[in-house]
């Protein structure tokens, strides 16, 4: 959630933040004249509330003097009575702006690129040689391996659910563990974590509730199915106080993810690319502000490093303003080679969200006497499906099988 204390102090300077972003002017427009009233009614209040003090402090002279009390307790009753109606009008306004300001994404960072969508991200580095083929690459889908059946996965739920057989179940176990195992070895706690979350903890991380059309939620009860890792591990902490030396919180978990993909109809409807339910591996940390960039360079350097170590070549981009998710103010994405597809896909999205996530949950930390908004970033690392795909594509021989790559062999046994 965007600061609202700064909005009220410099709101040309977060319009204009927002404007980069592609908050619609007349949300913005709205979101000024409510703010404004809602400090100059705060205003008011705390005027009344000024002067009830003052004359409350004059009733032990009236008494001492013998003077006549009566006009003095009209005058308090009545300051108490308009008090009391104003803290209820600010109540009101301040519960709406709040509630506009959930659907307001964070502000982007000053460095970050500006731009209208994907096609103006900017590539920031190339990693790893892409692979030759005496023959024509193949897609995933069109691999003679028998390792993915589509007709199943739809039998058993809907379309875009898939079931993975033999080897290629195999393999995702593996990279779940593997990918686990590297994380851990680079500093990150693992967790194993709740697949549901309830709509506080959505509203925590920024899904809720400008999103909901994206979550599969449970009949009858206050919760949804995760649509990322990245809810439950950063609400953990979820108003809770830490201590500045506890910093940073490095974390990793695996959970499978649930996502409607409203709106997505046409896009990767073939295949793993896309679907209701993918497995994923997480990194999420909560960092001291003076940490938050440090910590962002790491996370971005586990996830690149993690795809080297697979062999996978892949690209770092910087994603433009446009482009940016809701809760980030800055992104790297790393797009991995896909040869059948002959093109770079999204496997990674490194997200630095600043205290916009922070302030939203309710995470502090203690520097001092001080209370301190955490920050909070997370990162896909990575998406096993989309990493299957990879493997699936970048090692396929011409017969249809694909060769193992040696760091996940061991896995494999």
């Amino acid at each position: 959630m965007i600061d609202i204390k700064l909005l009220q102090k410099d709101f040309d300077y977060v319009v204009t933040a927002l404007q980069r972003k592609g908050v619609d002017n007349e949300l913005l427009n709205n979101l000024k004249t409510l703010a404004s009233n809602t400090k100059q009614k705060r205003k008011e209040m705390e005027d009344v509330t000024a002067e009830q003090n003052l004359l409350s402090k004059e009733f032990g002279r009236y008494k001492k003097e013998k003077l006549d009390v009566a006009p003095l307790q009209e005058n308090i009753n009545n300051l108490k009575n308009k008090k009391q109606e104003l803290e209820e009008q600010v109540r009101v306004l301040e519960d709406e702006l709040t509630s506009i300001i959930l659907g307001v994404p964070n502000m982007p960072d000053e460095s970050v690129p500006s731009g209208a969508d994907e096609n103006e991200n900017v590539i920031l580095e190339v990693v790893g040689e892409k692979p030759t083929f005496t023959f024509e690459p193949k897609e995933h889908w069109d691999l003679n391996n028998g390792w993915i059946d589509f007709e199943r996965g739809v039998k058993i739920a809907k379309s875009r659910f898939a079931a993975l057989r033999g080897d290629g179940a195999r393999l995702e176990r593996a990279l779940i563990n593997y990918m686990l195992d590297f994380n851990r070895e680079r500093g990150f706690q693992e967790w194993y974590v709740p697949f549901m979350a309830n709509s506080n903890t959505l509203q925590g991380t920024g899904q809720l509730p400008k999103f909901a059309d994206d979550l599969f939620k449970i009949e009858g009860e206050d919760l949804y199915l995760i649509p990322t890792a990245e809810v439950s591990l950063t609400n953990l902490f979820n108003d809770e106080i830490l201590e500045a030396e506890e910093l940073p919180m490095l974390l990793t978990s695996y959970t499978p993810c649930f996502r409607k993909e409203a709106g997505s109809a046409g896009r990767d409807t073939r295949g793993l690319i896309r679907q209701h339910q993918f497995d994923k591996v997480e990194m999420v940390a909560i960092a001291s502000q003076e940490q938050s960039n440090e910590v962002f360079e790491k996370m971005v350097a586990c996830a690149s490093d993690l795809l080297t170590s697979l062999g996978l070549p892949h690209q770092k981009m910087q994603l433009c303003t446009g482009d940016l998710g809701f809760s980030a103010a800055t992104t790297i994405d790393l797009e991995v080679w896909l040869p059948g597809q002959n093109k770079y896909r999204e496997i990674s999205s490194i997200s630095n969200t600043r205290d916009f996530q922070a302030r939203r949950a309710k995470i502090r930390y203690k520097d001092g006497k001080k209370n301190i908004l955490a920050h909070t970033l997370n990162g896909s690392s990575l998406a096993v499906g989309r990493t299957l795909v990879a493997i699936m594509e970048n090692y396929q021989n011409e017969d249809g099988s694909v060769t193992i790559p040696e760091v996940l062999k061991p896995y494999m046994k």
